[in-house]
């Protein structure tokens, strides 16, 4: 469906402008989104900046997510799969900790510092490159609303019918290009979909670069 994620940036873009979306601020979220991100900043005239959230990955399982804890502390956990793995409170309280430090820790190499840009009263877009389970976007929703944004509009090239619905919660307008019903993985559709080094992600924030 997408040649790329600048691709799908540009698609985005066009989405937003047809749509009449004014922003003050688009955040993408590192490091896959800044590609996306930055054709929606370009088109909506405004600077390009990042949210940052790390997954909770399960005791035995740590590429499973049961939540995500974006750099100020936001947390969002799946509340059923917790329950169903029967994962203890110390370990989500010491994996919480350890990947907020970890996404502070990210911010700051992103941005210089760990903190968000001043969001009080402003329009934000937050974009990422797909969402499957929302966690990490919903964690970077809630640290955007934290910060007292004026409205929060998510943005994203793809993302399953259900997790939208559930992104819809947390965002005042959530836009996806596509909700397939077939849904295993963002991957799938984008024909070029390989890692984007923190460096390539960072020029994405330093110079423009597309």
């Amino acid at each position: 469906m997408f040649a790329n994620r600048s691709d799908a940036g540009d698609r985005l873009a066009a989405e937003l402008e047809d749509r009449g979306v004014e922003a003050d601020v688009v955040l993408g979220i590192p490091r896959g989104a800044l590609p996306v991100a930055r054709p929606v900043a370009d088109v909506l005239g405004t600077d390009l900046d990042v949210v940052v959230a790390r997954k909770l990955g399960a005791p035995s399982n740590p590429e499973l997510a049961i939540g995500a804890v974006a750099s100020d502390g936001s947390v969002w956990l799946n509340d059923d799969l917790v329950d169903r793995l029967g994962v203890s409170e110390s370990y989500l309280e010491d994996v919480r900790e350890r990947e907020a430090a970890n996404a502070r820790q990210k911010a700051d190499r992103y941005r210089g510092t760990d903190t968000l840009p001043e969001l009080a009263d402003e329009r934000v877009v937050v974009v990422d490159d797909g969402v499957a389970t929302g966690a990490t976007a919903i964690a970077c929703l809630r640290q955007v609303r934290e910060a007292d944004a004026e409205r929060v509009v998510l943005a994203v090239p793809v993302g399953p019918p259900d997790t939208i619905a559930a992104l819809e919660s947390e965002a005042d307008t959530v836009i996806a290009l596509i909700t397939p019903e077939s849904f295993r993985a963002v991957g799938q559709f984008y024909r070029e979909f390989g890692q984007v080094t923190d460096e390539e992600a960072i020029s994405y924030l330093e110079d423009g670069a597309s």
